[in-house]
């Protein structure tokens, strides 16, 4: 048995799925140092990390038992940072507890809450649900804390980057002070080391080094395209591969539309998942990957996150995502749990020194090509002709009495064109494309490693910087990171405190990445967002050396922290 050491029911369980060998952060969860403990865990997505705190706090519910009593006031509670992500989470729960008689419930937005509040109150014993929503239960009282042994914060660090850090204070505030607290997290920033602290208990440390293993579980490709041909460069990529599902992202909802529509005009079974869709939508998309009705998924990143499905063996990055972290996350839907994978990324020429420089920023060796052929297409067609269900299944007998009447009526040669005529008519015809070249060869450069501390320090203190947006303008961290790290060009890792007023925002960028920041920043996009270095600090009011003309969008120069009073103005 694979894991020996966990209670009976949730062996076989994982026996049933074929899971052989623990993922390293299962195994770290489950050896005896991590027994009864608080748990502070860095691994990242597609580690196997979901049914890792499910084995976690395994003996922790049960008490010795191999099954649950009547459900009632809940065990366990498991906060997530999206709707999808606590979808799946309830999912991988449900079948790993399965033979304990566990009752597993999910309570996340947009989800009618009155089902929710009827299912708390018939009892649970594992609750999984959102920041937002679960808040909401506990002020109106509908989910009762007094029983909890173990509450546990998936990917806490996006939760924070989201803007949950009250919600998720909030909810351990009214937990019991002696239940497990089981923090996973791909990074562990400042933020999260001081949640930690606050609100677990002499946690153990456990750092899980996946990434390499998910990066030799993915292959990367890197496709040279022409910005017309885009469109085209995608169907012959999913007809090349001929993935049984594949992931296609796009950066708006417009984009996913547009994509989607074209997709399921040339043929493919294809879906879409964007914001704009309703909860019953997403989830009519993902059950028609899962049962085989659609092979094709375009999606946004938001929409995309916490998706987990086992036959994903394809990721298309239609466009270019904004930084290294959106690369990993998006890649990290494929290759998972030891699975291979492959994510391609479609590069215009305008766009490869991006390209290579988020590649490099990530660790990733990414094989650089043309796009597939509508020739190379047309020959794996005919090798993959001979695995398909007319020729390999066994023909029944009237189909056997029809064939020997069409031998009698037609010659071989014939009936084989026929048949190969069939066959390619049910699949999307693949397009003409342009490979714009290789290009001159480029000089290799060294990786970047955010984790290089000496680098760090040798590069200098962080910069301090303040932005034209705040409060007034709608400024929230979800919104800024992926707007400084694009026109910055930088990593989301590059980027430090940030601190929103109400008509400006302070932010911290490192010493190293501070003048390449600034310049690329002044660049990129409208002109009306802009950026000054603050060269006395984040409190001065002082302006300093940067882009010249610094104002608010609105006119605004002062800018006044929320809760203070403006300063006063000499008349003239």
């Amino acid at each position: 048995m694979p894991f020996p050491t966990l209670p009976a029911p949730l062996s076989r369980a994982l026996a049933a799925r074929d899971y052989e060998d623990p993922t390293p952060v299962q195994n770290a969860v489950i050896e005896a140092a991590a027994q009864g403990r608080d748990l502070l865990v860095s691994a990242q997505t597609g580690s196997g990390k979901t049914v890792a705190y499910g084995l976690a706090f395994a003996e922790t519910l049960l008490d010795g038992a191999e099954r649950f009593g009547p459900a009632g006031a809940p065990l366990a509670l498991v906060i997530a940072p999206t709707r999808e992500l606590a979808l799946q989470v309830e999912r991988e729960l449900s079948w790993l507890y399965a033979e304990t008689g566990a009752r597993v419930i999910s309570c996340v937005g947009g989800m009618d809450p009155r089902r929710e509040r009827s299912q708390l109150h018939d009892g649970a014993h594992i609750v999984v649900g959102t920041p937002g929503r679960l808040r909401d239960h506990l002020e109106r009282r509908n989910l009762a804390t007094q029983d909890l042994r173990a509450v546990v914060l998936d990917e806490a660090d996006e939760m924070l980057d989201l803007g949950f850090r009250d919600d998720l204070e909030f909810i351990l505030s009214v937990t019991p002070k002696d239940r497990r607290t089981l923090l996973f997290s791909a990074t562990l920033p400042k933020a999260i080391a001081t949640l930690a602290e606050r609100y677990q208990n002499d946690a153990l440390r456990i750092a899980v080094k996946g990434q390499e293993r998910g990066h030799e579980d993915i292959t990367y490709r890197a496709v040279r395209v022409v910005p017309r041909e885009l469109e085209h460069v995608v169907v012959n990529t999913l007809r090349f591969t001929d993935a049984p599902t594949a992931i296609v992202f796009c950066n708006t909802r417009n984009a996913v539309r547009h994509l989607q529509a074209v997709l399921t005009e040339r043929g493919f079974l294809a879906v879409a998942l964007s914001g704009e869709l309703g909860q019953g939508e997403r989830n009519a998309a993902l059950q028609a990957l899962r049962d085989g009705r659609a092979k094709v998924c375009v999606a946004t990143d938001v929409a995309a996150r916490g998706i987990d499905l086992p036959t994903v063996s394809l990721v298309i990055h239609a466009d270019l995502p904004h930084d290294a972290e959106v690369l990993q996350h998006r890649s990290g839907r494929t290759g998972r749990a030891g699975r291979k994978g492959t994510s391609v990324l479609l590069i215009p020429a305008s766009k490869r020194r991006r390209a290579e420089q988020m590649l490099m920023i990530a660790k990733v060796n990414a094989e650089w090509a043309g796009p597939p052929t509508a020739d190379e297409i047309r020959a794996l067609d005919g090798e993959r002709m001979w695995q398909d269900p007319l020729f390999t299944e066994a023909p029944a007998e009237e189909d056997v009495a029809m064939g020997e009447t069409l031998l009698a009526r037609r010659t071989p040669q014939e009936l084989a064109a026929a048949l190969a005529r069939i066959y390619r008519a049910r699949l999307p015809e693949p397009e003409d494309v342009t490979d714009p070249g290789a290009g001159p060869e480029r000089k290799a450069r060294p990786v970047y490693d955010p984790a290089d501390t000496a680098r760090i320090d040798a590069e200098g203190p962080s910069v301090w910087f303040r932005l034209n947006l705040g409060r007034r303008d709608n400024a929230d961290p979800r919104r800024l990171l992926p707007m400084l790290t694009r026109r910055g060009n930088i990593g989301r890792q590059e980027i430090g405190a940030i601190r929103i007023f109400d008509r400006e925002t302070k932010f911290e960028v490192r010493g190293g990445a501070a003048s390449r920041f600034a310049q690329t920043f002044a660049k990129n996009g409208s002109p009306e967002i802009q950026v000054e270095a603050l060269l006395d600090g984040a409190g001065s009011d002082q302006e300093a050396s940067g882009p010249k003309g610094f104002k608010s969008p609105r006119g605004a120069r002062h800018e006044r922290e929320i809760g203070k009073k403006p300063r006063s103005r000499a008349k003239s």
